[in-house]
């Protein structure tokens, strides 16, 4: 009834605005719009005191949306098994699918009915969250793994195109004043509302705000349901600055400060902080940044002995008890201020990242433990020659805060850049501002760090890094020939491990619920049973191209279906790992389900794959989450297409897997590509 009213309702005020959206027009600048702007365009903007605190100001406020966003659905107990068995049975023999197919009939019939109906009684008795929500944030932080290579990913930005804004003390001071322009902006709530458009040219309008912003926080939702808009979760957002992870025994906690005022930055290992706020909240100004910034990047203190950066490298109970025994002997101020910190910057000295791509992945994912601090929500990442990339901590969100960062703050940084090639650093005393943080450090935190040095250069150490790119097909070339970009690219990784190892395994596609309030992610499985029917086909010496191509359109039909599902909330992943901890947390006995063999092998994603949908995204990646297996990160542009591959030799052989993913997108192409020319010769030949 809600739905209806508000479309109804939504009728009947665009009539009413109708009159008035002549005159209403916002600008918009686009990545490409940027990139294209001529040098006195990208100069400096003369922004007045109020421009400059923030971003924009948006009619609709920040939250406007989050009251009336639809519920994360629990999918039905009978469909999520059917879909659990479809996806299972890519990966099993004959033999262990019957023994888990009667396990799952049992469950479903059975303790799963019991568990599925107390779940959906504690989902009722919490409406102003998710099922997933609660569980979710308690796997993350009870996990006592380094969460270096095992959660923290990294996205690396495209440079800045114009000469000497690479500068690293400008583009650290750029990236700076932009990150504030764009905390203050979420902070005062006129940060845009995030939200997904189907058709933008129809619903990203003035007159969609007016509605919606006319229409109470309630029901706001609905009414850009009516224009196909769909508002996304913002609750995370408010840890994106100011937040950190602290380390507990048994269960880590994110803790945020709010009323902090002051910035972090590393270099060589060092600590400082100065304040980016004065005591109204507003930004300092730009010769105040430019000054702090250019003062650390030229400070020559040494790579202290004992880096307590490396600790948060270590096992979370040793990082736990080694921070507690700092505390102890005098450090908490010290820790404080790195907590409460807006975000840290890294100022690595790595000089020729820009020109390898593998000390480019290398830097960015874990880099020099000892210059990093993994805990806090973010750390942006600025070599010698400029190049910038986000490393961030997993625990407190997921893609879409971290997005909607990136591309605003990389836009702005350019279009409104505050520090310029022929900027002078203001002769003040810098020293004044800026604090080094000095740590006492006991003899057996000193005993921890050596112990944490030596572990990090063996597991970093043993990382293998492999890169791809190809212009071998894009995603112009998909939707010519009617296929899903995304399922092409997950059909060339599936065919690509057929090629090297003869068989199929459990993947992992990352597919936001961002949807729903409180929604994380759900597993889209690519492995189906159409991909292995298509790889099959694929390495048989004489192909058969028209069954082939029919093939090929099944894989991305089920692609589709199954991303709908996950997008949808309606994947398998989410909704029995809720089902499994609330047999936990009601002392069930544990279901044979979870204790099935076939469960562990379910989740035991060989391939763990993900993609990255921004134009200011050059690369990104991730290590490999479980040991014998490979971290994908990958994009498909409109034509080209790469991936930055991760593992673990000789477990694993990236360069080996990468020439056949490589030879699986020439099949793909030819596919494809020979059907089209045999079809095109046909007309020719028939004169039509």
């Amino acid at each position: 009834y809600i739905y209806i009213f508000s479309q109804i309702l939504t009728l009947i005020l665009k009539m009413k605005f109708l009159s008035h959206t002549i005159n209403c027009s916002r600008r918009y600048f686009s990545v490409a719009t940027v990139r294209n702007l001529s040098l006195s365009e990208r100069n400096e903007r003369n922004l007045t005191n109020e421009d400059y605190q923030f971003l924009h100001h948006s009619n609709v406020p920040t939250m406007h949306f989050q009251k009336s966003l639809l519920r994360l659905p629990i999918p039905e107990l009978d469909k999520t098994c059917s879909r659990y068995l479809r996806s299972q049975r890519v990966i099993l023999n004959d033999s262990e699918y019957q023994k888990t197919e009667k396990i799952v009939q049992d469950f479903g019939n059975g303790i799963g009915k019991e568990l599925q109906a107390l779940l959906k009684n504690l989902d009722v008795e919490n409406k102003h969250t998710s099922y997933i929500s609660g569980p979710w944030f308690d796997m993350y932080l009870s996990d006592r793994a380094p969460i270096v290579l095992n959660y923290n990913p990294f996205l690396a930005l495209y440079p800045d195109e114009r000469q000497g804004y690479n500068d690293p003390v400008i583009r650290t001071s750029n990236m700076l004043i932009s990150s504030l322009r764009f905390m203050n902006t979420l902070k005062k709530g006129i940060l845009k509302p995030e939200v997904y458009h189907l058709n933008p040219a129809k619903s990203d309008i003035p007159l969609f705000y007016k509605v919606t912003k006319w229409v109470p926080s309630a029901l706001a939702s609905y009414a850009a349901y009516a224009f196909k808009a769909f508002p996304l979760d913002m609750s995370q957002f408010k840890n994106l600055f100011h937040s950190t992870r602290i380390p507990r025994q048994g269960k880590d906690k994110i803790q945020d400060f709010p009323d902090a005022k002051h910035m972090l930055m590393m270099k060589n290992g060092n600590f400082y902080v100065f304040d980016i706020l004065d005591k109204d909240g507003n930004i300092m100004p730009p010769s105040h940044i430019h000054a702090c910034v250019s003062y650390i990047y030229n400070d020559k203190s040494p790579f202290p002995e004992f880096p307590v950066g490396i600790l948060t490298s270590e096992n979370r109970d040793v990082w736990a008890t080694m921070r507690n025994e700092l505390i102890q002997a005098g450090n908490e101020e010290a820790l404080m201020l790195i907590d409460s910190a807006a975000f840290n910057i890294v100022l690595d000295d790595t000089s020729n990242v820009k020109d390898d791509p593998d000390v480019w992945y290398r830097t960015f994912l874990c880099g020099k433990g000892g210059n990093r601090w993994f805990d806090k929500s973010f750390s942006l990442i600025i070599t010698e020659s400029g190049v910038t990339a986000l490393n961030f901590e997993h625990a407190w969100g997921d893609g879409v805060a971290v997005m909607r960062y990136v591309n605003e703050v990389s836009v702005d940084s350019v279009k409104n850049s505050q520090i310029h090639p022929d900027s002078i650093v203001p002769n003040i005393d810098a020293s004044k501002f800026v604090k080094k943080i000095e740590f006492r450090i006991p003899d057996s935190v000193k005993s921890g760090i050596k112990s944490a040095l030596t572990s990090y250069k063996e597991k970093t150490d043993s990382l293998g890094v492999n890169i791809y790119e190809s212009d071998i097909f894009g995603k112009k070339f998909c939707k010519k020939h009617k296929v899903s970009p995304d399922a092409m690219m997950q059909l060339g990784f599936q065919l690509g491990f057929y090629l090297q190892n003869e068989t199929t395994v459990a993947t992992y596609e990352s597919c936001s619920t961002s949807a729903f309030r409180h929604g994380r992610t759900e597993t889209l499985r690519p492995a189906t049973l159409e991909t292995l029917s298509f790889s099959k086909a694929a390495v048989q010496s004489e192909k058969n191209f028209p069954e082939l191509k029919k093939s090929l359109h099944e894989c991305s039909a089920m692609h589709g279906t199954l991303t709908k599902e996950a997008a949808m909330g309606n994947g398998f992943d989410r909704h029995l790992f809720g089902l499994r901890k609330m047999a936990e947390d009601c002392n069930f006995t544990t279901p044979d389900i979870f204790k099935d063999p076939s469960y562990a092998k379910m989740n035991h994603n060989v391939l763990s794959t993900s993609t990255l949908p921004s134009s200011e995204i050059r690369f990104g990646g991730f290590a490999p989450v479980v040991p014998d297996g490979f971290g994908v990160g990958y994009q498909i542009q409109d034509d080209k297409l790469g991936v930055v591959l991760s593992s673990y030799p000789p477990s694993r052989n990236g360069q080996e897997f990468l020439e056949c993913v490589d030879k699986a997108y020439r099949i793909i192409h030819e596919t494809l590509s020979k059907l089209k020319i045999l079809e095109i010769k046909l007309i020719s030949f028939l004169g039509i």
